[in-house]
């Protein structure tokens, strides 16, 4: 995550403090010059960064801090409330019109942020809230810009509005308007034109735009990977067009995630959500209270459970359920549960929202592709032999071996473990429910 470097220098900061049986004013002003250190080399805001920690800094140093019985673990509180101010207190969501009229949401931002990408994920959000969006295509430049739209848009099962690329951006998005209130569609959602850098001319085809058309919200796109720069990026599109609110990308990349932590504080803009991988279902929520926690090595629990509530499907787990009690479970339910842990982002991402795990797996290697070899020794099997493990033996475990294109000995590691859980698993079975109450959702299985 972007945040890594950032949070193992804080919890190491926090841990000398934790540390110490009383603190000093000394102490607190010491530990706060480190915390600036490491702000400022997160590519954070200097003057975000000069702000936060005055403010720190002066409720730190209170009476009540300092006579405290745990007063490392109050410093860290204080910091803990400061920084979720600093990226906005609340969460912020886009400002819908009701369901039966038509919002119009332009995006905008600089080339290689990942617009077009972020359009299609952002309408596959709202699709699964029971709206009907409708991407446009505004891009009449970049080449591929409007294939790629049409790609990702079939992907995730929304139209795509496109007129090529000999038409104004301007014309283009008000026969959109009209398409959609003819069409029943709720949401329009412009994909513009990208530059290199903030132009003139960019700027004023968005202005038309606006003008023009009532846009109800308009989004920023910005690569968290540009650091300082996308602040800048930020507070100039705020400047010149007047932003609604930001998307940031990337933040699962190799950077100093500075940008979440200045955005909000230079534009007074807020982070709708953020870009988390590659996928199209990669796009969250933005949480000001989760981000905290999680730079501060705190985990973040409460969106591992969303991740793990939006894969849940209630009849199918009263059916694993009942498969576990009555020792039925084969490889077909051992495949389901993979991809349910890869839907929810995969083991690593999992692991790390867990309050203090991301100190732990820093020196750890966790292969991932590990469940890819998984799979494909399941898929070669046939399926007498997924429903029916049992059979498998010696002649079949070379067959499969050969067919998945590993050695028999993965095979049989595989075998095993799978017997030995199933065993644990009956094992475990009066433990499930054995009060008569049922568990909202569980997690996938191993976990």
């Amino acid at each position: 995550m972007a945040f890594d470097n950032l949070s193992e220098k804080l919890q190491n900061i926090f841990k000398g403090l934790k540390g110490k049986g009383r603190l000093t004013e000394a102490d607190v002003k010491a530990a706060l010059r480190e915390v600036k250190m490491a702000l400022l080399e997160a590519d954070v805001n200097f003057r975000v960064v000069k702000n936060f920690v005055a403010t720190v800094q002066e409720r730190a140093i209170g009476q009540d801090v300092l006579t405290s019985l745990t007063p490392g673990q109050m410093v860290i509180k204080i910091v803990n409330e400061e920084m979720v101010n600093l990226l906005g207190s609340t969460a912020v969501e886009l400002n819908l019109m009701p369901a039966n009229e038509v919002t119009v949401i332009m995006m905008c931002g600089l080339q290689g942020a990942g617009k077009t990408t972020t359009v299609a994920k952002l309408a596959g959000k709202l699709k699964s809230k029971g709206r009907k969006p409708l991407l446009v295509a505004c891009d009449v430049y970049r080449p591929a810009a409007i294939d790629q739209l049409k790609i990702n848009g079939e992907k995730q099962g929304v139209s795509v509005f496109s007129m090529g690329d000999k038409h104004k951006p301007l014309n283009i998005a008000k026969a959109a308007v009209e398409h959609a209130s003819k069409n029943e569609y709720n949401v329009v959602i412009l994909d513009t034109a990208g530059r290199l850098h903030v132009d003139e001319g960019m700027m004023e085809e968005l202005e038309e735009i606006k003008s023009d058309l009532k846009v109800h919200q308009t989004i920023l796109v910005v690569d968290a990977m540009t650091g300082q720069d996308a602040v800048n990026v930020s507070q100039n599109f705020n400047d010149k067009l007047g932003i609604d609110g930001v998307i940031l990308t990337k933040l699962d990349g190799d950077t100093r995630g500075g940008a979440a932590l200045s955005i909000r504080a230079v534009t007074g803009r807020p982070i709708l959500y953020a870009g988390m991988g590659e996928r199209l279902s990669d796009l969250e929520p933005f949480y000001p209270d989760r981000m905290a926690s999680r730079i501060l090595g705190m985990g973040d629990i409460l969106t591992l459970i969303d991740k793990a509530q939006a894969q849940f499907d209630e009849d199918k787990a009263r059916e694993m359920e009942r498969k576990i009690k009555k020792a039925e479970f084969d490889f077909n339910d051992f495949l389901e549960q993979m991809n349910q842990i890869k839907k929810m982002g995969g083991i690593s991402d999992m692991l790390s929202m867990l309050p203090g795990m991301g100190r732990q797996l820093k020196d750890v290697e966790i292969d991932e592709k590990h469940i890819n070899r998984t799979e494909a020794i399941i898929y070669s099997m046939t399926k007498k032999e997924r429903s029916n493990p049992d059979i498998i033996n010696l002649s079949r475990k070379k067959r499969i071996a050969a067919g998945a294109g590993v050695n028999i000995s993965e095979v049989n590691a595989l075998v095993k473990q799978f017997e030995q859980s199933k065993k644990m698993m009956k094992q475990m079975s009066g433990m499930m429910g054995g009060k008569g109450k049922r568990s909202r959702f569980k997690l996938p299985f191993g976990l």
